[in-house]
Formats: C-alpha cells, structure tokens, sequence
C-alpha cells in the first residue's frame, strides 16, 4: 500500500521501523535534520553520543550483542571520518552495522562543497556495500538491501549516504517488508565426508569464531562436542561461543596462546573450524596452520565463499552459517571418540595450569595482584556478565584468567582498535541494563573514547569500569623493549585523576593500589552501578613493570640486551 506523501527524512525512520529498529546511535547534524524531526515522533530511541567514534563502536558493539545491525547516524565529512573506526571494526568482526551519513545536496555535488566527501570511494575497502540514496522514493527499497546486505552471509558494515535535498523531498512510496537474513547451509555430503574424516583422526580439535552465531548455535555446538568428545578452542576474541566451564573448552586461539593449546592445534590431525577467518591474529601469524596447504586436515566451515580457500586450501570446505552446519552437526551420529577422549581433560588440565596465579605476583612483591583482580571479579559477578575490553596488553588479563560465560558474554575488538571499551560497554548496558556489565579499559584507550562516560551518565547506564593505569602505552613499549631496549620513545604518558574525572562526569570512582583494596571498591561501585544505575569506574595503579602475566619490562629488556651481543 503506498503511504500519503511523506518527507525522505519520515521514509526513512518509518523503513527502520518496518525493519525492527529500536535504538540508533549517533551524533547530531544539519546535513541529517529531517532525519531528526521524524525520529522526534518516533519510538526509536536516539542515543546521543559525544563523539563519531563512540557512536560507531556503539553501534558495533550492539550487533554482537543482539545479531541485528546496529545503527548509526552521523554527520558529513568529518562525522563520517570519525566514524570510519567503527566500521572497520565491523568489518573486521563480521558484525551487522549501518551507517547513516548526512550527505551535501545533490544541487552541490562534486563541487568540494563544505564537508563532502566521496562516500563510495572513501568506505569502498571497509563496507560490504556503500551507496547514496538520491532519491526519496527509492529509500524503502535501499534500506530494505542494506539490512539484507549487512545480515546476510558474513555479517558486516554498510553505509548509506543520504543527501540533504533527498531528505525534505516529498514521495509517495510504500514500505517494503521486513529484511530475512539468508545463509548458506551444508548439504547431508559435506556433513558425511566430515564424519568420514572424524572416523579417521586420532587427534581432532575444533575452533570456533567469526559472526552469525546465536544462541541455539552455540547449545548445537556444545552438542556436538560432547558427543564426540572434542576439545574446542574459541578464536580470538570469540571466547564466549562456548561457556568457558564447559568441560570440552581448552581455551583461546588468539594473542598470547596457552604454548601447550597452541601446541595441540599444530599436533592435530584433524581441524574443524567453524565460523572464523582463519586470520593472522587466530593462526599466529600463520603458524598453527601452514599456509597455503595444512599439515593437518582442514575442514573449514565459513558463512563467506570468498573467504574459504583464500589463505588456506582446507580439505573440506563448507559454505555454511554457523546455526545451519551446527544444527547438521548436533544432529549427526556421533563417532567412536576412544581414539582421543582422554585429549578433552588433558586440554582441561593445561587450562587450568595455564590460568593459575602467574608467578610474578607469588612472592608478593607487587602492591597490586591483578591475578588477583580477576579472581576476585569472577567470585563478585553474575556468570552473565558482559565484559568489554578495547586493545592493549592489559586486555591479556580478562582474555587469559576470566571465564566467559557463554554466548553473549564478551564484546571485544578483532581488528584491535584501541578505544572500544568504554563505548561498548556503555552500549551493552544500555541495551540490556539488567545484566551486569564489566568494562576492562587501558589508560591510553580509556582517554580515546573515555568521553562516552557522559553519554553513560545521561542514560543511566550502570556500567562498571576498570582502568588499567600504568602510565604507558604498554603494548607498543613491550615492543620497544624487545627491539630497541632501553630506549623509550613515545610511549610514556602523564594521566589525570581517572577517579575524579569519572565523579566530574557525575559517576562513582575511586582509586585502587592495593590488592586488598580492590573486592570492597568493587562492591561499591556495583552498588552505585546496579543499585543506582550510574556509571562507576575504579582506577587501577600499578607498576607498569608488569607488562604481561609471563614477563616484566626489565626481563624483556635484559634479554634483548643480551640477544644483540
């Protein structure tokens, strides 16, 4: 049926409704005021963020916490520019995103007017599909593709330029249906050929990763593996496809491997990756795996056609989303698992002597256990926990000693972009204030995005935040001290009060220095954050000597020292 004539701006807002819209992101903007008008009546609740990046990450962070894109609304030029952080990232993580972005008139169109910005040319490399809408009877049909596009196969960003003319224009243009995300499936072959090759390994492990999971995927999964008894690994940053007490989990495949997990995904003779990339970060470096060809036999199970056989030329590949060729898995007769059911505890035990106090904090010596910190999180918070973290060596402290809970328990950035953790925490608990959310953040990450805590503030968002305060950009001086050591360059940085700047945006902080100090501080702030519905954050000071679980910046330094003699 074809509406009365309404305004772009009306079409739009009334297209995200049709296709389940509930919350958009976003930072105000003249080149998108149509847009605002109507969402004035709408139901859709606008966040308003204060800064692109923020918004973006939020956005982000909101399809891996629901599967349904996020949506994101921002100015011309700079706003986009901005913004282009979050779509990386998305991209990146495979997450459903899309991108509004106030476009000059078509009237003004390749002029270098003011703000613009060749949108298609600009996201082209970071976007499933990028396009300008220039006409408003055209809008139903654009946003109907753009939600198909961002959900379908490997999930990821799109972007939607939306010229400030087309916004005011009238149209007379009825709405589409709502989208229907489409993914490929196994067919009953590939499932036998895999069983076929189960029957014949010895030493099979599963990884698990990448987008489109749900929550009856993740119970498939656990289905399947146990009645094959298989040890599964969860990629990096995917930690939470598998609920981390499950007693087929051997850990994470990612940044700072447990040497003896990373040890059994080389040993294997049979992998069967399910849903990831099989990426740099997942393969260390294209180690575990050699590539082009194996030595182990690769059964690769990817959403995306045009990613399997791209790195790796896998034995059996399967075009499949991750709930289909679960679901085919779940349901497959199980093999005889004799061969290598004693792996399952085995992999148990070198978790748990992996995720033992590290022994840089057995003697005592340093003020501030954050082994220690963890533990006593683990013991305090509910197993539904949402914890974030953005990029940064203090991040290795929930990706090594916390246990994910389960699907949708981790939200975290593949592609390593500094900044998310504030944002997406702050998301998380917007979008679902009755879970606790945990925010791990460094103190170089924390001031990239750390603005967000006043979009926290006027939301009532009680989100927990830990800033790791060393004083340093730890990462990168880790990798000075390995390869000029001693000379530090551009790594050292002078902090403010994190406390005090969390309670000028109107939260909860205080500052912890000592181990024993830490379970009291969190009690109070999870008073303030559940009890209250405010943000609280909990400074963290601690010798940033303490680069890593495994090793100090001195036994870094003195080893590459010694190398270069």
């Amino acid at each position: 049926m074809t509406h009365p004539s309404r305004t772009g701006g009306q079409i739009l807002v009334d297209a995200l409704h049709v296709h389940g819209v509930e919350i958009a992101f976003g930072v105000p903007g003249e080149s998108y005021l149509d847009v605002l008008d109507a969402l004035h009546d709408s139901s859709i609740r606008f966040v308003i963020n204060r800064q692109e990046g923020g918004a973006a990450f939020m956005a982000e962070a909101y399809g891996k916490l629901t599967g349904q894109p996020g949506i994101c609304f921002v100015t011309r030029g700079p706003g986009a520019t901005n913004a282009s952080i979050g779509v990386h990232t998305a991209y990146q993580d495979s997450t459903p995103m899309i991108l509004f972005i106030g476009q000059v008139g078509n009237d003004f169109v390749d002029r270098e007017a003011f703000q613009e910005i060749d949108y298609r040319r600009m996201y082209g490399e970071m976007a499933k599909w990028v396009a300008q809408i220039d006409r408003a009877d055209r809008i139903p049909e654009y946003i109907a593709r753009a939600f198909q596009v961002a959900t379908s196969g490997r999930p990821g960003p799109v972007v939607l330029a939306l010229p400030e003319d087309m916004l005011i224009a009238k149209a007379e243009v009825a709405d589409t249906r709502r989208y229907a995300p489409v993914q490929a499936a196994p067919s009953s072959t590939q499932i036998d050929t895999l069983r076929s090759m189960l029957l014949d390994a010895k030493k099979p492990i599963v990884l698990l990763g990448g987008g489109s999971w749900n929550a009856q995927a993740c119970a498939d999964l656990a289905t399947f593996a146990e009645a094959n008894a298989l040890p599964v690994g969860c990629t990096f940053r995917f930690q939470d496809l598998l609920d981390n007490a499950h007693p087929n989990y051997a850990g994470d495949v990612g940044i700072g491997i447990n040497p003896k997990l990373a040890a059994r995904v080389k040993d294997a003779d049979l992998v069967i990756a399910i849903g990831p990339r099989l990426g740099e970060m997942t393969t260390g470096g294209y180690t575990l795996l050699d590539s082009p060809v194996p030595k182990q036999r690769l059964v690769h199970i990817h959403n995306d056609p045009e990613e399997l056989g791209s790195v790796y030329q896998a034995d059996l590949m399967i075009a499949s989303g991750a709930p289909q060729a679960c679901a085919m898995l779940a349901a497959m007769e199980p093999v005889d698992s004799s061969a290598w059911r004693h792996t399952v505890e085995e992999a148990r035990a070198d978790l748990a002597a992996w995720q033992a106090q590290p022994p840089i904090f057995k003697d005592g010596q340093a003020p501030l256990d954050l082994w220690q910190v963890v533990q006593d999180l683990q013991a305090a918070l509910p197993a539904d926990t949402i914890i974030t973290n953005g990029a940064g060596n203090y991040a290795s402290w929930a990706h090594r000693f916390w246990r994910y809970g389960g699907m949708r328990t981790q939200l975290a950035p593949t592609n390593g972009a500094m900044g998310y953790a504030v944002p997406s925490g702050v998301a998380a608990k917007i979008v679902d204030p009755q879970r606790t959310v945990v925010t791990f953040a460094g103190d170089g990450e924390f001031m990239m995005t750390g603005q967000e805590l006043a979009t926290a503030v006027q939301y009532g968002a009680g989100v927990v935040i830990l800033v790791f305060n060393n004083s340093m950009f730890g990462t990168i001086r880790m990798h000075q001290e390995k390869t000029y050591p001693g000379r530090v360059s551009g790594t050292t940085l002078h902090n403010p009060d994190f406390a005090a700047l969390a309670r000028a945006y109107g939260g909860h902080g205080e500052v912890v220095e000592q181990t024993a100090d830490f379970a009291p501080a969190l009690a109070r702030a999870l008073e303030h954050a559940n009890g209250k519905g405010m943000p609280a954050l909990i400074e963290l000071r601690y010798d940033g000597n303490l680069i890593t679980p495994n090793a100090t910046l001195e036994s870094m330094r003195k080893a590459a020292e010694a190398a270069k003699q």
